[in-house]
């Protein structure tokens, strides 16, 4: 479909950095205080000054200087998987109806098991990143990622595919998403300059965008060609590439043991990082909005591929140019972020995209056969777009605002409720589709959209200006 919100793809910093300079920056007084700006005491820095001071730090910053190499062959690594992921996108729910004849409740099933592990891991994934060379994690990841796909076409070859193996993929994939993923959001103020972050987070962006708009497409052509089993054959290829180019970054410094001497436990650390967030007037309701956008996610990434070949009749390679028109959304939300931004201000930017992404799923749900299914391509484009606005804006402030030994922590937080909304909006869209139809389910998936936009304009977010 396109972008989750809270993410993005769509970054681990360093423990223990002290003596940095002081900044001016923003001071919050507590869940309900207002915004003044002051000076932070020396060590308490954002997480992207907190690796430009130091050359040698624990977690996962790199040994030396980190070059534009370093960058570029990250983001190669991402770009790829991503790609892979797209594909999978359209192909692992098509064999679900194409091939195995599946009602919405079942690819429910599967949208659940992808994302499930966010509610199950996704606090204590925090943690681990912050304690685990994180480029270990995310090579270990691909791997696990590349095995579980292979065994689909592997299966089939033999005969034994079924719903259940679907789902457990689906699940495995999952989990190994959520550890690469944290690893991935905390990684990027590491190597990247605080006044590049909004640019660099709008490449990343870009680069969602032109694979969300390649992917599906090429993953429908491929499912009508040579069948999904192949696809995600190819999908597994992928994984392997991204472990590749990952391997070959700089060897991450290893945690010290002295880092753990009087270092909180595990339950303690996780209690930081929701605290944070809960009693941050912005961020708290940046992850509230973003919860309610992946509800509506999760609602259309199991109805829209039933919705296209049930009642719009469909065939894959047209599911996959529609679900591609995402693609152009985020592509054209990526471009325009860091203009928008400066000029009408981050904070109406992240309110008026919650209201566009909200409106498009009221258009999406109109669409119908012949020309009427335009209004799919338009509202989904809509969706996307709106959503990728409201991912940098909030991932930026996010990496900007948070201390450095916080990062991973309140990302892992902000991931574990916003993205844990997905299987829930999977599951409830997918028993409503087989209760009371395809379309009322996704009006009623718009309706909840509303409370998007109705969290950011209850709230200061609607009076501030700049957030960045």
């Amino acid at each position: 479909m396109g972008h989750r919100a809270g993410d993005v793809h769509r970054f681990c910093v360093p423990r223990g950095l002290v003596g940095l300079q002081g900044r001016p920056t923003r001071s919050w007084t507590g869940a309900g205080g207002g915004v003044d700006v002051t000076t932070e005491a020396a060590g308490r820095t954002t997480a992207a000054e907190a690796v430009r001071g130091s050359g040698n730090s624990s977690g996962s910053g790199v040994h030396g200087g980190v070059g534009p190499g370093v960058f570029w062959r990250y983001w190669t690594a991402s770009t790829v998987s991503r790609l892979g992921d797209q594909v999978t996108a359209v192909a692992l729910p098509l064999i679900a109806v194409v091939t195995l004849h599946a009602s919405a409740l079942d690819v429910s099933l599967i949208t659940g098991a992808a994302y499930v592990a966010w509610l199950l891991l996704g606090l204590p994934a925090g943690v681990l990143v912050q304690r685990l060379p994180v480029r270990g994690i995310q090579v270990a990841m691909d791997l696990v990622r590349a095995a579980a796909l292979a065994s689909i076409p592997l299966a089939a070859a033999l005969g034994v595919l079924g719903l259940p193996q679907l789902v457990v993929v689906a699940l495995l994939v999952g989990f190994a998403n959520v550890l690469f993923d944290v690893g991935n959001s905390t990684f990027l103020p590491s190597i990247v300059a605080e006044e590049q972050l909004t640019a660099r987070n709008s490449l990343f962006s870009g680069s969602i965008a032109a694979t969300d708009l390649a992917g599906p497409s090429v993953g429908g052509v491929l499912v009508q060609l040579v069948g999904g089993t192949a696809a995600m054959a190819l999908d597994a290829v992928s994984y392997l590439a991204s472990a590749v180019l990952l391997s070959s970054l700089p060897r991450a410094e290893r945690p010290s043991p002295a880092d753990a001497i009087g270092r909180p436990g595990m339950r303690e650390q996780i209690r930081e990082g929701w605290r944070f967030v809960a009693r941050h007037p912005v961020l708290a309701r940046c992850a509230a909005a973003a919860t309610a956008v992946n509800f509506v996610f999760g609602g259309l990434l199991t109805l829209s591929p039933v919705f296209l070949v049930r009642v719009l009749d469909a065939p894959p390679a047209v599911v996959g140019a529609l679900m591609a028109t995402g693609g152009i959304g985020s592509l054209t939300g990526a471009a325009l972020t860091p203009h928008l931004a400066p000029r009408a201000g981050s904070g109406p930017a992240l309110c008026w995209a919650a209201v566009v992404a909200t409106a498009s799923v009221f258009l999406l749900s109109l669409a119908g056969p012949g020309w009427a299914t335009l209004l799919f391509a338009v509202g989904n484009a809509g969706f996307s777009g709106g959503v990728v606005v409201i991912s940098i804006v909030a991932r930026t402030y996010r990496q900007t605002r948070t201390p450095p030994e916080l990062l991973s922590r309140v990302t892992a937080t902000v991931r574990f409720v916003s993205w844990g909304a997905v299987p829930v909006g999977a599951l409830v869209a997918g028993a409503v589709a087989s209760a009371f139809g395809l379309r009322t389910a996704l009006l009623l998936l718009a309706v909840a959209g509303v409370a998007s936009p109705a969290v950011l304009l209850a709230g200061p977010v609607r009076r501030m200006r700049d957030l960045l």
